[in-house]
């Protein structure tokens, strides 16, 4: 069996759902996602982490803090479970 047919390709968007994910490999998700979203010149990025008090948010939001292509980020109107994302 080849194992190259259990890879499944997810198609590229705007937005990384990261609230299914440990804590350990929400980092390294987050890094790829933006590197991707900065060499397909997106302006805009959405990043969901979970609400209440998510482990997760509070290392995105330290992430993008020292990001050198983040403009600026806030909560998701209306969902505090996610943040906006302004890119460079």
């Amino acid at each position: 069996m080849d194992h190259n047919d259990d890879i499944i390709r997810i198609p590229f968007g705007d937005e990384l759902d990261l609230h299914h994910f440990s804590p350990s490999d929400a980092i390294p998700l987050l890094r790829e996602f933006m590197e991707n979203a900065v060499s397909h010149n997106m302006k805009t990025i959405r990043i969901i982490h979970g609400k209440g008090k998510s482990v997760i948010k509070g290392m995105v939001l330290k992430e993008l803090r020292s990001h050198p292509d983040v403009l600026s980020f806030t909560d998701d109107a209306g969902n505090w479970g996610a943040t906006i994302v302004r890119l460079k």
